[in-house]
């Protein structure tokens, strides 16, 4: 954990001004006297595959901005079942609950390595009193966020297994390079679509021999989307 004051936060240690991803996350629209009211130091954090960076019900204590990797937001039904509502990528904001909750609404854990920058709730309780900017740039993202859910929850749950499986790659593709998507364990795409393992798998494995996908690795994470219609076209 590297502490970034304020000076730094600017031109140090975590170099935001040379951020590779600095116009998608959350200061990208502060400018640098906006620094000036930072007193509280944002934390340069790195998580492994599987870590839990916060659990559901704790109180909150600050947003992440996620800079590489994915997160899973993960809830507990009422029939006790772990779901998955959602996956975060880089430039997406974790916790924005705290803008009007006292507690996390979901766990949220790291689906591959990933690094975040932890800003506190005092942090950001300043700079949306005194920059507008940052106040107008949070509102948006949270909208985003609730129709992106909205969307994962309208896409990813009705449907044919097929189809719901065929829909979560095409949602993993690269913003970068569309042609690629990143695909997590079978377990956890189970989890978020509401299917069993092996029905995932077999879906999976299904379009491969289609010549739809191109594995790129050991693992089954990483693939080539070679026809993409195709798979938007699975009912």
């Amino acid at each position: 954990m590297i502490p970034i004051k304020t000076a730094s936060a600017w031109r140090g240690t975590a170099d935001c001004r040379r951020c590779s991803i600095r116009e998608s996350v959350l200061f990208a629209d502060l400018k640098e006297e906006d620094f000036a009211l930072i007193h509280a130091p944002i934390d340069d954090l790195a998580f492994d595959a599987g870590a839990t960076l916060v659990q559901a019900g704790e109180p909150v204590k600050g947003v992440m901005t996620l800079r590489s990797g994915m997160v899973k937001l993960v809830r507990v039904a009422s029939d006790g079942r772990a779901r998955i509502v959602r996956v975060l990528r880089p430039g997406d904001v974790i916790g924005l609950e705290a803008l009007a909750a006292a507690t996390y609404e979901s766990d949220v854990v790291a689906l591959t390595p990933v690094g975040v920058c932890r800003i506190p709730t005092s942090v950001i309780q300043r700079l949306n009193q005194e920059t507008p900017r940052l106040h107008h740039q949070l509102m948006q993202k949270w909208h985003r966020s609730l129709r992106e859910a909205d969307d994962w929850l309208a896409e990813l749950n009705f449907g044919s297994a097929r189809h719901r499986v065929a829909q979560l790659v095409l949602k993993m593709r690269s913003e970068a390079d569309p042609s690629l998507t990143t695909l997590f364990s079978r377990d956890d795409m189970g989890s978020m679509l509401d299917l069993k393992l092996e029905t995932v798998s077999r879906a999976v494995n299904d379009f491969v021999r289609q010549g739809w996908l191109q594995p790129l690795d050991r693992l089954g994470r990483s693939y080539r989307v070679l026809d993409a219609a195709a798979l938007a076209a699975i009912e």
